[in-house]
């Protein structure tokens, strides 16, 4: 019986400090209703905010039932963080097309800060003239129409390896989900890797698992100042150990790439330049004078391209 008294303590005085310790930073953090010009919105509790509001149902129609009541424009805070939501075609038209810019950058976070090299990669660095820059590439260079052309053969190699597989497996049970995934995966890879390596399925696993972590809800995004939550729940730490294992599969494709450099095999099927030649095309600067990539920012660049083509497609 001690022990468990013992243990029900221990776990009291955790929870305690816990408490404690977040209505301290409570204190010091700026209210919402001192913003000048912030929407409106439900009511609020001490620390946790408006989280109540969106216990229960699934989110999309708690946030429906309260735009009803709110208005198209209005206010939540999760944590410490304030989030607008825009629930009508004319609000969501001013933000995303009349007032872009402003609205361009995404904020930051523990994920993008180490998965994505200090949010360095077009899908999270900030609205700038790195962004303009990096986007101009994959506009001329990687999003043209020749190019998405030139990886037709890759797409239809992979899935008649697919359509081979599943007959070989006739009258067993397949999960195609799961096959089609997997298929997803593959053709995202050797589009940008330019062809199979050893290393490929350890970064496609790496991959899924950073989008489960990064898909899941992570209390220390809610909380940013409390730095300690990163560490409590140590979702620092798993994306730090996947980080260093995408980073060093990552460098050794890209060294690959650099002895390889205009040679067949360091370049996709049919003589065509893949993600990585054209990046480290832009590392010396010798394309332009006036703008380079470091190899970080090469890695962040092939990184979130990978990441959201793989989250897009699966969603589709």
């Amino acid at each position: 019986m001690a022990p468990q008294i013992h243990d029900l303590l221990a776990l009291f005085s955790f929870f305690l400090s816990m408490i404690v310790a977040l209505m301290i930073l409570r204190k010091n953090l700026k209210k919402p209703d001192s913003i000048p010009n912030i929407p409106p919105g439900p009511w609020k509790l001490p620390i946790i905010g408006s989280i109540p509001h969106l216990v229960g149902s699934p989110p999309h129609r708690k946030l429906r039932d309260l735009a009803k009541k709110y208005g198209p424009l209005m206010h939540l805070q999760l944590g410490e963080v304030i989030f607008i939501i825009v629930s009508s075609a004319e609000y969501a038209k001013e933000v995303m097309k009349t007032h872009d810019v402003t609205f361009a950058s995404r904020p930051r976070s523990l994920f993008t800060d180490i998965v994505f090299y200090g949010s360095t990669g077009i899908g999270f660095s900030p609205y700038g003239d790195y962004w303009r820059q990096v986007r101009k590439i994959c506009n001329v260079e990687l999003l043209s129409m020749k190019r998405v052309q030139s990886l037709w053969p890759i797409r239809e190699e992979e899935v008649k390896n697919l359509i081979q597989r599943i007959a070989s497996e006739e009258g067993s049970v397949v999960n195609l989900s799961q096959a089609i995934d997997s298929l997803i995966f593959t053709i995202t890879s050797r589009s940008a890797f330019g062809k199979r390596y050893m290393e490929q399925e350890e970064f496609i696993s790496c991959v899924r698992e950073v989008m489960t972590l990064a898909g899941g809800f992570n209390i220390a995004d809610l909380f940013p100042s409390a730095k300690w939550l990163e560490n409590l729940t140590r979702m620092r730490s798993k994306f730090e150990y996947l980080h260093q294992k995408m980073d060093r599969i990552l460098e050794t494709i890209i060294d690959d790439h650099k002895a390889n450099s205009r040679t067949k095999e360091g370049q996709v099927e049919g003589g065509e330049e893949d993600l990585i030649d054209v990046l480290l095309k832009y590392e010396n600067s010798s394309t332009d004078q006036d703008f380079h990539l470091t190899i970080r920012n090469i890695k962040a660049i092939l990184f979130v391209s990978i990441y959201i083509d793989c989250l897009v497609k699966s969603c589709m």
